[in-house]
């Protein structure tokens, strides 16, 4: 084995999209970064296609926006809803003077795009090698070293006074480092569908109250994504086999009539994969050394597509936080164990909403309780009504706004709302049962989002 002496600043441990970001972020502070990668092929996965406004945003104060350049990455203006016999659209309001606009692509084009900006500056290097270890002081506990073998198997050793893990949502050193793990109900099945027509271009579109959530979106000029949501319990019992005739049995009914053809096609001849819809809080990171972001720190279910978002903003966040003024030496790993500190909750201002949102959203649209079947009806009619109701959800959404309290008051809002049309089309006779139902509905909207409100910002 041999020992590489200490040269870097920090070590990135992944170069997914979080890793990148960050390497780039320190990088353009003049700090010296070695990232680390096992494989630097293309990926070739089925998530991270979906970039919120804000998003967009960020990765254009890490003059990273030409990574979006040559991946036929197409803008996303709004939303499109199916629910039952009705349709709501919403969009990103403008903001600040400008018209907001996420992206959609090809997940694996952009992660080479980024890779690519990240290895050229001169004070980045990418290396292709498994990290095997993450080694600690004896004494101090902190992280000091990483072990990794390259191409060649040899193993290596380098050091460096801070390690930030950004492997993804199936961290192999998470669990060293916090208590938490990622607990998922229900898998995501991705299938692309060909020279698919959506109802309105430039807007993703979701299926809902219809059977399972689905949600579509394009990723190249011709091809559209279709992420299906399927309990794991039926998955893991039935097999990927039985899940395409599920598809066509219980899904394909459901989308519009003019892509029917198109997902009728995928089911029978497309690649379908998997990914599981995994939720995890974030946790206060108290091991000197080592800073943990991205998806590897925190997840959400990613209906409103927030990942990608959540982990371009921890990047540009953590190199602020470690801004060579405040901290020219990451050595002084006292000082910087505070500022983790103060990270975490810094943090919480931009993936607190996301996360809220993105569960309270997945079980209201999830459940079969009648009194939540009332809310999502109220919620699309909600939306119709326009800009007034949903333009700073919307831009919560899209990454644009920070008010986790704010989404609190507006789901409650939209309870109040589908009870009061639902009290409007009581009868008489059925007025004392339509109380009795209202008062489920408002205590159901509760629940919803008072458990993940509470829980984000309590840690």
């Amino acid at each position: 084995m041999s020992t590489k002496h200490p040269k870097y600043d920090l070590i990135v441990v992944g170069a997914g999209i979080a890793g990148t970001a960050a390497a780039v972020a320190f990088a353009r502070q003049g700090r010296q970064v070695l990232l680390l990668e096992r494989s630097l092929k293309e990926p070739d996965r089925i998530v991270g296609e979906l970039l919120q406004p804000g998003g967009v945003r960020t990765l254009s104060e890490l003059g990273l926006s030409d990574c979006l350049d040559g991946i036929e990455a197409t803008p996303i203006e709004g939303y499109h809803l199916y629910w039952k016999d009705q349709q709501a659209c919403f969009w990103f309001c403008e903001i600040e003077g400008t018209k907001p606009e996420g992206r959609s692509f090809h997940h694996g084009k952009f992660a080479t795009n980024l890779r690519h900006a990240a290895s050229v500056r001169p004070n980045v290097r990418l290396l292709e090698a498994a990290v095997i270890e993450i080694l600690r002081d004896g004494e101090s506990g902190a992280v000091t070293r990483v072990l990794c073998a390259g191409a060649d198997e040899q193993q290596i050793e380098f050091r460096a006074p801070l390690t930030i893990l950004a492997d993804g949502s199936s961290s192999n050193f998470r669990s060293q480092f916090t208590p938490y793990r990622p607990r998922a109900q229900s898998r995501f099945w991705g299938l692309e569908m060909v020279d698919a027509k959506l109802s309105i271009p430039r807007y993703a579109h979701a299926v809902l109250g219809r059977g399972p959530p689905l949600l579509m979106y394009p990723i190249s000029s011709r091809e559209t994504r279709i992420l299906i949501d399927i309990p794991d319990a039926y998955s893991r019992s039935e097999g990927s086999t039985a899940v395409r005739s599920y598809l066509r049995e219980y899904v394909l009914p459901t989308v519009p009539d003019q892509i029917q053809p198109n997902l009728s096609k995928a089911i029978e001849d497309g690649r379908l994969r998997s990914m599981p819809n995994a939720w995890m809080p974030s946790t206060r990171n108290t091991t000197p050394g080592l800073i943990i972001i991205g998806d590897a720190s925190n997840m959400r279910h990613p209906v409103t597509g927030a990942g990608m978002t959540v982990a371009l903003k921890d990047a540009a966040l953590l190199a602020n936080t470690l801004n060579p003024v405040d901290i020219p030496n990451l050595e002084d790993t006292k000082e910087v164990l505070r500022r983790m500190g103060e990270f975490h909750w810094k943090r919480k201002q931009h993936s607190a909403s996301l996360n809220i949102l993105a569960q309270a959203l997945y079980l209201l649209f999830v459940s079969e309780d009648p009194g939540l079947q009332i809310m999502q009806r109220g919620f699309i009619r909600y939306v119709q009504d326009g800009e007034k109701n949903f333009a700073e959800a919307a831009w919560i959404m899209g990454g644009l706004s920070v008010k986790p309290w704010r989404l609190f008051y507006d789901f409650i809002s939209v309870a109040v709302y589908s009870v009061k049309l639902h009290l409007q089309q009581a009868s008489c006779w059925g007025l004392a049962a339509a109380l009795w139902q209202s008062a489920s509905v408002l205590a159901a909207a509760i629940r919803i989002i008072w458990g993940p409100l509470v829980d984000e910002l309590r840690r």
